[in-house]
């Protein structure tokens, strides 16, 4: 059996501007075949009035009900990244398999998250590997965890209603939720012969600035080692130049001996002829 791979982090900014350029190929990145593109597609219909991801955060947002004043440095979306093992999810796709994923994948994102609250889901059929860019918006209801701490510590807090709607990212992502996303959706990947990976593993999925960096040294290592190949050639090719001189002198030397000795010979001969 394959692994699942799942990727959840907090966007970045009031607009997350570069993922949406990611996701959506308003940009290009090296490691897409752009001749594939046309093969990725949004999974989640948009409200109306809605065109793009980033107007899909706004308004889910603005229209979530939500009280308190939003502060410019809360984080307003959370990327989660959903896939496979390469060649698990290739085998998926061979047996006509892939829609059904992603709708299970879509599916388990409504139950874990909020259907109201998953905004886009983009699958991506052009990278190596069919991968679900989702994101949602971290609308809770109740009271903020900190409050919650106060009261069970004996401090006093004023009384707050239980069904607040907040946007609280640090709420949604708690370690134990995040152990419990991983196994709810390894649950909901078995039937595609898919795993939860070793718990506490120190393995790390490879950033998209990560494989950059590693593809330019390794892009570096690769130019050093073909600037000593042709190095290399170039010793050997002068080199096969000076066997050739040599063998041609060689040749010539024994072709001037030759021509001596059959000289010599003739000469010899008609001195015997007197």
């Amino acid at each position: 059996m394959g692994y699942i791979s799942i990727q959840i982090n907090k966007a970045k900014g009031s607009a997350d501007t570069g993922a949406s350029d990611h996701i959506e190929r308003k940009t290009i990145p090296k490691n897409a075949d752009p001749t594939r593109t046309h093969l990725n597609r949004e999974l989640v219909e948009f409200s109306d009035g809605v065109s793009d991801r980033t107007e899909a955060i706004s308004h889910r947002i603005r229209t979530a009900g939500i009280k308190r004043k939003i502060t410019p440095d809360q984080v307003r979306a959370i990327r989660i990244v959903l896939s496979g093992t390469h060649e698990d999810m290739m085998k998926i796709q061979d047996e006509g398999r892939l829609d059904e994923w992603c709708d299970d994948n879509l599916q388990w994102l409504h139950r874990t998250f909020g259907k109201e609250n998953t905004v886009s889901a983009v699958l991506h059929m052009d990278e190596h590997t069919p991968h679900i860019h989702a994101t949602v918006v971290p609308i809770v209801t109740g009271e903020r965890r900190k409050a919650k701490k106060k009261q069970t510590e004996g401090k006093r807090s004023y009384r707050k209603k239980a069904n607040i709607v907040r946007l609280c990212a640090d709420d949604v992502l708690t370690r134990e939720k995040l152990v419990a996303y991983h196994d709810s959706y390894a649950r909901v990947m078995e039937k595609y012969g898919l795993q939860r990976g070793v718990r506490g593993s120190e393995a790390r999925h490879t950033t998209t600035a990560q494989y950059y960096r590693d593809l330019i040294r390794q892009t570096g290592e690769l130019e050093a080692n073909v600037q000593q190949l042709q190095t290399e050639q170039q010793q050997a090719e002068q080199q096969l130049d000076e066997v050739r001189q040599e063998v041609k002198s060689e040749k010539l030397e024994a072709a001037k001996t030759e021509a001596k000795a059959a000289f010599v010979a003739k000469v010899g001969s008609l001195l015997g002829r007197w």
